[in-house]
This record gives C-alpha cells, structure tokens and sequence, in this order.
C-alpha cells in the first residue's frame, strides 16, 4: 500500500511539474509575441517618420495628386489613435494603399525621379518596408509557435484552464495584393 501512495504523489508531481513547466512556456511564447510586435510598431514608426518628408518633397510639383497625400495624412492618424493589433495592422494596410499609389505616381513623374531628395527618401521608403515585412514576418512565426502550443495535447488544457487563446496572424489588408492604378 505504501508504494501505491510514492507512485501516486509521483505521478502527481510530475504533473504539477509539467503543469508549471507549459505555463512558463506559454508565457515566453506570448511575451514573444508582444516584443515581436512592438518591432513591427518600430518599423511603423519609422515608415511614418520618413512619409511626410517623401510628401514635402514631392508636394509641390503634384498639387492635383492631393488625395494621396490626404489619405496618407489619414491614415497615418488612423494608426496613431488605435489600440489593438488587429486596428493598427488595418491602418498600417490603409498606409501602405496609399503610398504604394504615390510611389506608383513618382515613378511616372521624371522631374521627380531625378531629383536626389526624392531618390533617397524612396530608397529609405523602400528599406523600410522590407523591415516591416521581416518583422511581420518573424511576428507572425511566433503566433504559429504559441498557437501550435496553445492547440496540441496536453498542453492546450493547460493553455485553457490558464486563459491563453489563439493569437491572431498579421493578414495583409484586403486589395493588396493589387497593384495601384495610377491614371493621369
């Protein structure tokens, strides 16, 4: 009888152990997550801060191209004011709608593609979001990590009983995976 009771209180440590072991995990995965999107936010704010120098520089020779940069101005303030993920990625989309038709727009315009302020200005824009789609990218490898977690056997009872649901992905917005039509 007593060896029936050593093998009951070991059983039940090596569950509280496995118990302890997966919350820790789970709260790493989702602290991941957290640190990898305040990098894709960094990325933001760095397209934002280098959008309005793009606009100033190109503003003067497009005035009848005003609806681009008042989309851009919206979205921008879209972004700041939003407080969830899923808002910021919408505005984020809406950003990039907007600057992929003004940098659509520059490339036709050839007094603008010579000019070395303009240049620049693109080829940060264009650095820029490629840091942004790494970072997505790596934010979006971290999601899959937790939630591949958070769903396999065992360690989803714990997930639930412990309150971690699935994460959502970062989706690109809806229409971008058209190019922008520019029309003079």
């Amino acid at each position: 009888m007593k060896k029936i009771w050593w093998v009951v209180i070991g059983v039940v440590v090596i569950v509280i152990l496995y118990g302890v072991g997966t919350y820790n995990s789970l709260i790493g995965k989702n602290e991941a997550i957290d640190g990898q999107w305040a990098q894709v936010e960094t990325q933001y704010q760095r397209r934002f801060d280098l959008i309005p120098n793009l606009v100033e520089s190109v503003k003067g020779v497009m005035q009848q191209e005003q609806t681009i940069f008042t989309a851009l101005a919206d979205a921008r303030t879209r972004y700041s004011g939003a407080t969830t993920i899923d808002a910021k990625a919408q505005a984020a989309g809406q950003v990039e709608s907007a600057l992929g038709r003004l940098l659509a727009i520059v490339e036709n315009y050839p007094q603008l593609k010579s000019s070395d302020n303009v240049q620049t200005l693109m080829a940060q824009l264009e650095g820029t979001e490629n840091r942004v789609s790494t970072e997505r990218g790596r934010f979006n490898d971290a999601v899959r990590i937790l939630n591949v977690t958070v769903k396999r056997f065992p360690s989803n009872i714990i997930a639930g009983i412990a309150g971690f649901p699935e994460r959502t992905y970062f989706e690109a917005a809806a229409g971008t995976e058209n190019a922008p039509a520019v029309q003079f």
